[in-house]
């Protein structure tokens, strides 16, 4: 079945802040119940890690500089639990922090958005990231063509019946790719579908 992305109703989600920084983690939190989230706050990583386990989000956004556990730490924690491993991720950073956000998307952050920035660009990427998630687990079970076998909710590849270890982003590239059924993507379309228009790609 072929899923039009981009007239998917956006349900009520549970999203997560984590920010050390009061008064923004506060007005991102006003911002997204506003938008019809359910939003919670957790000001340093231990609290975001004891939250998250405890009521598993639809999404996370993460700041790096934490205090107890860094935000590169709590993504490391996140990405190596099976409960938690394919949460959306955005990471909130500073512009002094570009090498953490490499990492961070190393990690397996689905997007970045660099402060100070504005409410509209912050929920404008929330809205992208949770639309390609939706897309990526819209079929109901695994996908097979020919010898390859998908299955999205599980983030799991088999060629041959061998299981095969694919990044975050490598396994949404072959996703879209297998969604087409033979439809030429176009080079932007690959990118949106798998980590976003406005992410620098080389």
């Amino acid at each position: 079945m072929r899923v039009d992305r981009y007239n998917m109703p956006m349900s009520k989600k549970h999203i997560i802040v984590v920010e050390d920084e009061r008064d923004l983690a506060d007005m991102i939190a006003i911002r997204l119940k506003r938008d019809g989230h359910r939003a919670d706050v957790a000001y340093d990583g231990q609290e975001a890690i004891t939250k998250i386990k405890a009521d598993v989000p639809d999404m996370v956004l993460l700041d790096l500089m934490l205090p107890k556990i860094s935000g590169l730490d709590v993504l490391r924690e996140l990405r190596a639990d099976p409960r938690t491993n394919s949460i959306p991720v955005v990471i909130l950073t500073a512009k002094s922090e570009e090498s953490d956000v490499v990492v961070g998307l190393q990690l397996g952050a689905d997007d970045y958005v660099t402060k100070p920035f504005s409410m509209s660009v912050l929920m404008a990427r929330v809205s992208a990231v949770l639309r390609r998630s939706a897309a990526a687990g819209a079929s109901e079970g695994p996908m097979e063509i020919g010898q390859i076998k998908i299955d999205s909710a599980r983030h799991l590849v088999q060629i041959a019946g061998k299981p095969i270890t694919l990044t975050r982003t490598e396994f949404r590239l072959l996703l879209a790719m297998a969604a087409a059924r033979g439809r030429v993507l176009t080079r932007n379309q690959l990118i949106d579908q798998t980590i976003g228009l406005d992410a620098v790609v080389t």
